[in-house]
């Protein structure tokens, strides 16, 4: 049996260790400490020495270097041998035989940081260093490498401090079992990063959102799109590809559809028989933004549609394929992108930064279906209106908030983007649908979060409108309600709100 007269601490999580340091004071074992662990223990009223005043030697790099001195794994590791008590003599090396140390939450930090930087500074040196060399002079030194071993060093304390050889060879193997999978989490983290980076490419633009920004791109873009044709693509082009993409693969139909987007947001959108038909009211939508657009189409061009889409100024071209005769007239221009579209991005996680760190969230993967929406309002609706309903709820999921939007007969006909007031977002939505001569009766009209008040509503009579569709969720939700149903209109509440910053 071998009798526990020092102890070195060193713990992360402080949970449960009060009753051991304040077994280890009653029995007159001295503790060394360091850092937060020393300020926990010194709080507790209990004698405990710095391991900077028995080293000489202060906390550095950040209190990243604390223990990884001779005096302490001089400590830890000597043997009764003759030497080993010269060196320690010499040296003045302390005894330590009992050693209380648990890691840095490295795998916790994975699950919960996208950061690198924050998940590297986790990876544990000094602890793992303490477990492994007290483990290794087990014949020596008890090590307490997990708080759930602390029950059992307190059965330990509370009778006569003594430990067998067996107890401490069953603590050894705890320890490496720990150290080998703490350091098998970090190999798996580091071979991930790196199949990560092998992937990526950086890709340098000509400038970022500005001229005088650079910009580059980190990724693998060959996964989703390959450029076929014009001047390389910009920073601006690819936050509008992304934008388009985005909205392209929510609208779920077998028919043609053409999308047309310009500053991240659709000002064209339209669902045809065919791709032809589907262009031209797409860009009948708001043919003044579709100047210098980003045109997108669920399928390949065709002959027809390339000899209109000629017709019009624009910058980058998205399609699964497109017809030799087709590619001959779109080629025609040299600095026109045209880009081939091989996957439908698969975003999980959106990051972005913020003051000097990261913001992080789930995708908006959420898309409403028909049978999950409510109908509030005392007029019905017919199923034919329900397919403007789907797409003007997919384009408000897609436009800049405060948003509203305005479809008829699977078109776009008026949107409101990015503005500070929702009632400024409706009126610039119905202001664009009368200025390309759009008749608002029987339309419907999509926001992305609910009505404060009937203003809105009001204002959506006045105009013509009676189909509304909205999250619902304020405390005034009734007095539209009550508006609508005065007015013989039709409001469904969808319950779900899709802010886009």
């Amino acid at each position: 049996m071998k009798k526990i007269s020092s102890a070195l601490i060193s713990v992360f999580n402080k949970e449960n260790i009060d009753e051991i340091c304040l077994l280890l004071s009653s029995k007159n074992i001295k503790i060394y400490s360091t850092g937060g662990t020393y300020n926990y223990i010194k709080r507790l009223g209990v004698d405990v020495e710095k391991v900077e005043d028995l080293t000489s030697y202060p906390s550095i790099l950040n209190g990243r270097v604390k223990t990884l001195h001779p005096k302490i794994f001089g400590g830890i590791l000597k043997t009764s041998s003759k030497s080993d008590k010269y060196d320690s003599k010499k040296y003045n090396i302390p005894d330590i035989d009992l050693v209380i140390v648990d890691l840095y939450p490295f795998e916790e930090t994975v699950k919960n940081s996208n950061v690198h930087q924050e998940i590297i500074e986790k990876i544990d040196i000094g602890g793992v260093s303490l477990i492994r060399a007290s483990a290794k002079n087990y014949e020596e030194v008890v090590c307490i490498s997990s708080n759930d071993q602390y029950l059992d060093l307190i059965e330990i304390l509370k009778g006569k401090c003594t430990t067998s050889l067996d107890v401490r060879k069953n603590l050894e193997k705890n320890a490496f079992e720990i150290s080998y999978n703490y350091d098998l989490k970090i190999a798996e983290y580091i071979s991930e990063k790196k199949e990560k980076s092998e992937s990526s490419k950086i890709k340098e633009l000509r400038y970022g959102e500005n001229p005088h920004q650079k910009g580059r791109f980190i990724g693998n873009l060959d996964e989703i799109i390959s450029q076929i044709h014009g001047k390389e693509i910009s920073f601006n082009n690819l936050l509008d590809i992304d934008a388009a993409l985005g909205l392209l693969k929510d609208i779920d139909t077998k028919e043609a559809v053409f999308i047309i987007h310009k500053h991240n947001n659709p000002c064209g959108v339209a669902i045809r028989k065919t791709l032809k038909d589907a262009y031209l009211d797409s860009l009948s939508c708001d043919n003044v933004s579709a100047f210098g657009g980003v045109l997108t189409s669920n399928q390949k061009i065709d002959l027809s549609t390339a000899k209109e889409i000629d017709k019009l100024f624009f910058e980058i071209l998205i399609a699964p394929d497109f017809d030799k005769d087709a590619l001959k007239i779109l080629k025609t221009k040299k600095n026109r992108v045209l880009v081939k579209l091989k996957n439908l991005p698969k975003k999980e996680v959106i990051t972005r930064s913020c003051l000097n760190g990261v913001l992080e969230q789930d995708e908006d993967f959420k898309t409403e279906k028909i049978s999950e929406l409510k109908v509030v309002t005392n007029k019905s609706l017919g199923e034919d209106k329900y397919k403007d309903i789907d797409l003007a709820i997919k384009i408000a999921k897609h436009t800049k908030s405060n948003c509203i939007v305005i479809v008829k007969n699977l078109q776009l006909i008026g949107s409101g983007t990015g503005q500070v007031s929702r009632i400024d977002a409706l009126n610039h939505a119905i202001q664009k649908s009368k200025k390309f001569d759009f008749n608002l009766k029987d339309s419907c009209l999509a926001s992305d979060a609910f009505f404060p008040f009937s203003d809105c509503v009001e204002i959506s009579y006045n105009n013509g409108i009676n189909i509304i569709v909205q999250p619902g969720g304020s405390i005034r939700d009734q007095d539209s309600i009550d508006f609508c149903n005065e007015k013989n209109m039709s409001m469904i509440f969808s319950g779900i709100r899709h802010f886009k910053h």
